[in-house]
C-alpha cells in the first residue's frame, strides 16, 4: 500500500504533546477500554520518536496496559531510525501515510501534521484517517507544547475544537490564532465562527483580571466565556489550562 501525503519537517522535542497525550486519554479512554484490540496510530512522529514513546507510555498508565501504539512515518528513514525504540507487539514504527498503512486503530493522533500542507487538502485527509472508524485527535503545537490547539473527529467531520495552553505562559488567549488546526486557521478574520470565538474569549480574558495569579484568571475567564456560548467538560480540564468547545465551524 502505498503511503498516502509528504515528508513534514519532522521537528520534534520530549514532552511537546504531553498535553493532547493526556486529552486522549481522557477523551478516548473508554474507547480504548472497550476495544478488543486497543490500537492507537501516531501519524507523523517526526525525526525522533519520542513523542510515540511517551503516548504508549501514557497511555499504558493511565487507560489499559496492553494500549499499542504504532508510529507512522513516510520517510523510511525516519522509520528505520525509530527501530531501536520499537518493543512489539505494544509499540511499533511503519512506514504510513493518511491511509494508515492499512491498519484500523480506535484513535489517530495527528500531530503538526497537516500544518504543512495546504488547506484543500485538510478534508480529505481527515477523512482518508477517519474511513475505518478511527476518531482523529489533529492540531498543532509550539516547539514546547506549551500552546496547542487540536480538533476531534469521525467520519462525519470535525466535532470539537480545544485550546490548551501552560497558564503562566499565556499572555493572552489571541496567542491560540498562530496555533489553530490547518482546518481553521486561514478562517480566523472577521464574521467568521473561530474569530468569534476567541474575540469572545479575549474579551472575557481581559475583564478577568486578578491578582491571584494566572489560574485563577483561566477559569474566570472561561466563567465569563460560558455566560454565552457553550464550553464542554468541566473544572478538572479548565484548571488544566484547556478549553474544548463545539467545533465552530
Amino acid at each position: 500500500m502505498k503511503p498516502l501525503g509528504a515528508v513534514t519537517r519532522g521537528t520534534t522535542n520530549p514532552n511537546r504533546l504531553r498535553r493532547v497525550d493526556n486529552f486522549i486519554a481522557y477523551r478516548c479512554g473508554e474507547l480504548l477500554a472497550a476495544a478488543a484490540a486497543p490500537l492507537v496510530v501516531d501519524l507523523g512522529y517526526g525525526a525522533t520518536p519520542i513523542t510515540a514513546v511517551e503516548l504508549r507510555r501514557r497511555l499504558a498508565a493511565s487507560v489499559r496496559p496492553d494500549v499499542a501504539v504504532v508510529g507512522l512515518e513516510i520517510d523510511p528513514v525516519r522509520v528505520s531510525d525509530a527501530q531501536p525504540y520499537a518493543d512489539p507487539p505494544l509499540l511499533e514504527f511503519r512506514r504510513g501515510g493518511f491511509e494508515l498503512a492499512g491498519l484500523s486503530p480506535v484513535v489517530v493522533r495527528a500531530f503538526n501534521v497537516l500544518r504543512q500542507y495546504p488547506e484543500d487538502e485538510v478534508a480529505s485527509a481527515w477523512a482518508t484517517m477517519t474511513g475505518t472508524g478511527a476518531l482523529l485527535v489533529e492540531g498543532t503545537c509550539d516547539e514546547l507544547g506549551r500552546i496547542a490547539t487540536w480538533a476531534v473527529a469521525d467520519a462525519a467531520g470535525p466535532r470539537t475544537l480545544t485550546l490548551s495552553a501552560r497558564l503562566s505562559d499565556l499572555d493572552h488567549p489571541a496567542t491560540f490564532a498562530e496555533r489553530l488546526p490547518k482546518a481553521l486557521i486561514h478562517h480566523n478574520v472577521p464574521g467568521s465562527g473561530v474569530h468569534d470565538l476567541l474575540a469572545t474569549l479575549g474579551a472575557a480574558w481581559d475583564a478577568s483580571a486578578t491578582p491571584f495569579g494566572a489560574r485563577q484568571r483561566w477559569l474566570g475567564t472561561v466563567a465569563r466565556f460560558r455566560e454565552g456560548r457553550p464550553v464542554l467538560d468541566g473544572p478538572a480540564r479548565w484548571r488544566r489550562g484547556e478549553l474544548t468547545v463545539p467545533w465552530p465551524g
